[in-house]
């Protein structure tokens, strides 16, 4: 199975006293980085908020965007100490700039911390109870969409391998022609360099030179590496979960022995 790290997942649950909405979304990311945004008096869930979606999320960058609206009578208190210390150092900066000093109350009261909900704080186990499942359900929708590109990224990647190894397989079959094809290019170029001169050159130094190029020039080893990398890559898309550290590995082990054998095989 290939998962995709991009995504996004949303979700709502409206009843008579309360409205949640939750919505995830995921970008790619080497590590796994969860940040989690709720409104006023609901950040003591948080940590849960984020333990739970680690518990289905391996890697990428996690926003969860969680908003819990109580429709019934909500007691909200102003925090008058918030409130009084507000209000001191805009007068305080009023004085300093030789401003007026009215301040509107519109705009301290939309100031942050100034309108408490002591409620919540208390009955965080039941907002819980509302949030859970609505972040579930938006976490089955982002997953649903992972596997859904992630099946799409598996036909290309299964095609790619497909074509690989079939360049592969030409490689195997062509190796062996490479020293022979360059024996026949040495022995022309001598004869035609030596035609004149009436020089000889000894069968046993055309012997050591082309053993010399055939050690130098030969894949095997890069080609059995090779197989065995595309093998494991083609197993790792059959497994159960996701596991995009190992393709990344593979990856880069898959470039080094195509630039390994283009170096050395010196046939184009």
């Amino acid at each position: 199975m290939l998962l995709s790290m991009t995504g996004q997942g949303e979700a709502r649950f409206s009843q008579q006293s309360s409205d949640v909405s939750v919505e995830v979304r995921t970008v790619n990311s080497r590590f796994l980085k969860v940040n989690v945004r709720t409104n006023e008096g609901f950040s003591s869930l948080e940590s849960r908020i984020e333990e739970r979606v680690r518990q289905g999320i391996r890697r990428g960058t996690v926003q969860v965007n969680v908003r819990c609206e109580l429709l019934g009578r909500v007691d909200y208190r102003l925090n008058l100490d918030r409130v009084r210390s507000y209000l001191q150092q805009l007068r305080a900066l009023a004085d300093e700039d030789d401003s007026p000093t009215d301040v509107s109350w519109n705009a301290v009261l939309t100031l942050p911390g100034i309108v408490d909900e002591p409620h919540l704080d208390r009955d965080t186990e039941k907002h819980w109870q509302l949030v859970a499942p609505v972040l579930d359900e938006a976490l089955v929708c982002l997953d649903t969409m992972r596997r859904r590109e992630g099946d799409a990224m598996r036909v290309d990647l299964i095609s790619n391998l497909d074509q690989m190894n079939a360049q592969l397989t030409h490689v195997e079959k062509r190796a062996p022609d490479i020293v022979a094809s360059y024996q026949k290019r040495l022995v022309d170029r001598l004869n035609a360099l030596l035609e004149k001169s009436g020089v000889v050159v000894e069968a046993c130094d055309i012997v050591r030179e082309v053993g010399v190029f055939a050690e130098r020039c030969d894949v095997r080893e890069e080609i059995v590496r090779l197989y065995s990398h595309l093998d494991q890559y083609r197993s790792i898309l059959d497994e159960e979960t996701s596991n995009g550290r190992k393709l990344d590995f593979l990856n880069q082990e898959l470039h080094r022995e195509v630039n390994t054998i283009g170096s050395k095989a010196n046939d184009a």
